[in-house]
This record gives C-alpha cells, structure tokens and sequence, in this order.
C-alpha cells in the first residue's frame, strides 16, 4: 500500500462502539441517486463461521431502515465452506503443462499456478478446460482476452486463493469458489437479519453481483453504480461488508 493510499484510508477512517469502518464518500448514479457507502471492517473470518453473526456483530450498530448490505462472494464462500486445499487438489499431467501458458488478469488472478488450474479442471472437466485453452490461444492473436474463462464458465473466473504472496497465510493453502446458491443464501441471510443483501464479487475491474435477496430495493443497475469504485477495496483491509445507503 503505497502512502497516499494509506492517508486516504486514514481520511476515512470511523470508529463507532469499537468497531471500525471506513466512509468511502457518495457516488451519484446514473439515474440521478446518491448512495453513502460505509466499509465495515471485520476480523478475518475463518471457515464455517456464520454470516448472520457477522451481520448483527458488525452490520447492526450502523443500519438504518432503507439501508442495503453488499456481502463479500469470498467471506461467504468461508462461511458456507465453498473451499477446496492443496491436500485436496492433486495437479495431473495436464495442469502442470497449462498452468505455464496461463495470463494474470488486470487484478492479478488467473490460474497461472498448477494446483489452480487443477481445481478447473476437476469444476468443469477436462475437455471443456483444453477447448478452453485452445480458443484463448488463438484469439489471444487477434488481441481477444478472457477467452478461457468464458468458455470454462462454471464460476472458474470467481476462483481465489492459493496465494503464496496473500498478507494471510490461510490463503496460501486454501482457495474459494463462489457457493452455487447465491440467491438462496441471499434469502436466507435476508431472513434472518431482516437486512436486504446482494452477494457481490468485486475487485478494482469488475463488480459481479451472484446474486440478491427478493426485496432488494435496488436494482441491478442501482447496485452497479454504488458500488462502481469497489468500496470493499482491497482484500487485506478486512472490508467485506459493504453497507449502502441511498440518499433521500
């Protein structure tokens, strides 16, 4: 993090009951609406903690009604246990010819490491993976990018982890995969805290919404726009829960 960031995030910086969040300013939409954004920093959360505790511990002391709650796609995939380790992964012959002719994305992520290109290979399989490889290398020619992931589909472009250079050691051993029942979860996480919720995979490039709860105030276009700048911002501020509110 370099220093203006870091005076930034000092700029933006509240404390209320011991729990830290970070006022990440109002952003208009296109439809003429005004969002406040409040990044609602946790510990780091481990495996099969529950996302509704979550909610009340750090979400409560700040809701207002009308209020919405973007959840980080991989704190859920901690919570609900979408995880896979490197025990459990066992690069074949293939993922470890792959691997070395994968690109990083403009976030850094791709499966330019084996036992990634494993864990894609054992989501959708093994011909659909060569297709796969085969297309991107050829409209890689003709200056196409992101061929891979659209014809692997399956969530492979939502996959994390497996990072040696993450701040957190957790990550060097485990990756996340975005959870098959977005919607549900939404519902259920809706249910339980009376708080409407979108389940949103986002970095500095792309916000992509999983899924929402049925009575979403927003609509999609609505949450794009106030969450256009990636509020969450990044993974090792501890930010996930991003707390929107429109301004009346």
């Amino acid at each position: 993090m370099d220093s203006a960031t870091s005076r930034n995030m000092d700029d933006q910086r509240r404390e209320k009951d011991g729990i830290i969040y970070f006022d990440r300013g109002t952003v208009e939409g296109k439809d003429g609406q005004k969002y406040d954004r409040f990044a609602i920093q946790t510990h780091f959360v481990e495996v099969g903690e529950d996302q509704s505790e979550l909610v009340e511990k750090y979400v409560r002391p700040f809701y207002q009604e009308g209020d919405v709650l973007s959840f980080g796609a991989k704190v859920m995939c901690m919570c609900v246990k979408s995880v896979r380790t490197r025990e459990e992964v066992k690069p074949g012959f293939w993922a470890n010819i792959l691997w070395k002719f994968a690109g990083i994305n403009g976030t850094g992520i791709g499966v330019h490491e084996p036992y990634k290109m494993q864990l894609v290979i054992d989501l959708v399989g093994l011909p659909r993976v060569l297709l796969a490889a085969f297309l991107s290398a050829v409209t890689k020619l003709f200056g196409m990018r992101g061929v891979f992931y659209k014809v692997c589909g399956g969530g492979v472009g939502g996959i994390d982890g497996f990072y040696t250079r993450s701040s957190f050691k957790t990550y060097h051993e485990l990756a996340l995969i975005n959870p098959e029942n977005p919607t549900e979860l939404c519902e259920e996480l809706e249910k339980k805290t009376g708080i409407p919720v979108v389940l949103m995979d986002a970095n500095d490039i792309n916000r992509d919404q999983l899924g929402k709860s049925s009575n979403m105030p927003l609509t999609d276009e609505q949450l794009q726009d106030a969450m256009i700048d990636n509020p969450s911002g990044q993974g090792d501020e501890l930010t996930p829960l991003i707390l929107i509110r429109p301004v009346a």
